[in-house]
């Protein structure tokens, strides 16, 4: 089962609402779109929303950002999924809180669906002048 939304960047507050109205305090979100889609657009809203009130990135070269003590965001772009289960980067799932994953694979999806982690998956698709966000358990396309 999935949820639309449609709105532009500058309403992006009404995904990151919706967002935290329904998924549960412990969870990780695959977040899916190409280049410029505006994932980490979607993770700074969120950290606001949070109460974070300092400069949110893409952890491109880090490979995970925290920001406050429960939110955390990741770029696996430079990493392959065995890539991140070898690095044992995974167990950092482990910690309460929201994990935003940016360019995950299917594998890793389906091990910490498997696993038993609470997921979810928002896919961000341009659409007319603003975006399409499809959120849900399993959004596929």
């Amino acid at each position: 089962m999935s949820y639309e939304i449609t709105t532009s960047l500058d309403n992006i507050s009404e995904v990151a609402h919706y967002l935290i109205d329904k998924l549960p305090k412990n969870i990780i979100i695959f977040l899916d779109g190409e280049v410029g889609a505006g994932k980490t657009t979607l993770v700074q809203e969120i950290a606001k929303n949070f109460s974070i009130n300092y400069s949110v990135t893409s952890p491109t070269f880090s490979l995970q950002q925290q920001y406050g003590e429960k939110l955390f965001h990741y770029d696996l772009y430079r990493l392959n999924d065995d890539e991140f289960l070898n690095l044992g980067l995974h167990e950092e799932l482990d910690k309460e809180g929201w994990h935003l994953i940016e360019w995950s694979g299917s594998k890793l999806k389906e091990f910490l669906k498997i696993a038993g982690y609470n997921t979810s998956r928002v896919i961000i698709l341009p659409h007319d002048n603003g975006r399409l966000y499809i959120i849900g358990d399993e959004c596929t396309l």
